[in-house]
């Protein structure tokens, strides 16, 4: 059996055989697969979780079980006696802490509580800032999945071009192998030379050549698309044609310029929380339990209560210094988002540009393409009546065989300039 014949078997089998893949599949494994993509969505889940904590620490009292034991001894000179005192009743003479301070020693076991009040507008500017931070996770997770949309389109189609090489390398195989076994018969009759024979054999091992060159260009392709999506299974895969179409999005609903937006809502919530430590604080506050000094007194139980009150004043302007930054800060911002709106409509521009070229140098292509199977189809006639040099009709299958790959990745090129076109009109 012929090599060919066993090439296209084989061929046929593993299209049989192998799974039919598309581009949304890879897309969609790419996105489960993303580290970036994990880490925001746990990211809100902190920000809920730290939400219900901030709340808790606002609204609900603390209460602490507090308790210590403070003894100052001294020894006592009093009438020429040394006497060891674990708590003074009056020395007069000693040596040792000041009664005054010690009190001879301190005795606490209280439980206490202690309520925040008037936290409503705290928590209030708590809340909006955990939801714009949500919100920028929220849009990050679609910026990232965009990007990663881009990325994967991108290897997707580098896979195609590999497959479709492969597919046109082998048609040319079948054909060069059908034209031998002419010449062979040819070359009996003595109407082609022994060399020219020889010059068919060598031009279908280079093609040989080439075809497993792209086989394992798309081996190498797919696998570097798995590692992408984080794909273990090497399975033989049959990927799908691409058809992809344009999407039109307006500045307004960009994705890209909600971040702006957002990040622009984020300085200024931060500013307000920042101010917070600006605002009157009151906290209500009581204890009960034993609460002495002097022993024996642990029968002093007890209760107290009481308010807190503190409101800074002043802190050497620290609060206008921070709005000078947060101006700065908004400016370097308008001046990122312009220039990203400058970069995106040239961007767009660029590939509106190089599609026109596409489509004038498709248009030519296919008429090359017409002209070059005219005359193939005179060639491979005058090739069967011994009337045509194998070195031209060689030159002529091989110019035809890289123009249609050149038409092919045309295509491609157009698929992967509206996958660009797409991704900056997001």
């Amino acid at each position: 059996m012929r090599i060919l014949s066993i090439l296209l078997l084989v061929l046929i089998m593993h299209s049989v055989q192998a799974q039919k893949r598309d581009l949304d599949f890879y897309i969609t494994k790419a996105k489960a697969f993303s580290p970036l993509i994990n880490q925001a969505q746990n990211e809100n889940k902190i920000i809920v979780l730290d939400l219900q904590q901030l709340k808790s620490i606002l609204s609900k009292p603390e209460i602490n079980v507090e308790a210590s034991v403070l003894f100052a001894p001294i020894i006592s000179h009093d009438n020429n006696r040394y006497k060891f005192e674990l708590a003074s009743e009056g020395a007069t003479n000693y040596a040792g802490y000041d009664l005054g301070i010690t009190n001879g020693g301190q005795y606490q076991s209280v439980v206490s509580l202690k309520q925040p009040l008037f936290t409503a507008p705290d928590f209030k500017r708590y809340s909006d800032r955990a939801a714009i931070t949500q919100q920028l996770n929220d849009n990050r997770i679609l910026l990232t999945s965009h990007e990663l949309e881009r990325v994967i389109s991108h290897q997707y189609i580098l896979c195609l071009k590999a497959k479709k090489s492969a597919n046109l390398s082998l048609e040319l195989l079948k054909e060069f192998e059908d034209r031998l076994q002419v010449m062979k018969k040819l070359v009996e009759n003595a109407i082609y030379k022994e060399s020219d024979l020889m010059l068919m054999q060598i031009e279908l091992d280079n093609y040989k050549l080439d075809y497993e060159t792209y086989r394992s260009d798309l081996h190498t392709n797919i696998s570097d698309l798995n590692l992408l999506c984080g794909i273990k299974d090497t399975t033989f895969v049959d990927l799908q044609e691409l058809d992809l179409q344009f999407t039109n999005t307006g500045l307004a609903r960009s994705a890209f310029l909600t971040s702006f937006s957002l990040d622009s809502l984020n300085l200024n919530n931060e500013q307000a929380v920042s101010d917070l430590k600006y605002r009157p604080h009151v906290n209500f506050f009581a204890d009960a339990g034993m609460n002495a000094s002097y022993l024996p007194a642990f029968n002093r139980f007890g209760v107290s209560t009481g308010l807190a009150f503190s409101w800074n004043i002043y802190d050497g302007q620290q609060q206008k210094i921070q709005m000078q930054k947060l101006d700065v800060n908004l400016l370097t911002l308008d001046f990122e988002k312009q220039n990203f709106i400058t970069q995106q409509d040239i961007n767009k521009k660029s590939i509106l540009n190089q599609l026109d070229f596409i489509e004038t140098r498709t248009r030519l292509t296919d008429s090359q393409l017409l002209k070059y199977e005219q005359l193939l189809k005179v060639y491979r006639i005058q090739l069967a009546q011994g009337e045509i040099s194998v070195m031209d009709f060689k030159n002529l299958e091989k110019d035809y065989v890289t123009k249609k790959q050149e038409r092919v990745l045309l295509d491609l090129e157009k698929q992967a300039l509206i996958i660009s076109a797409n991704y900056w009109n997001f």
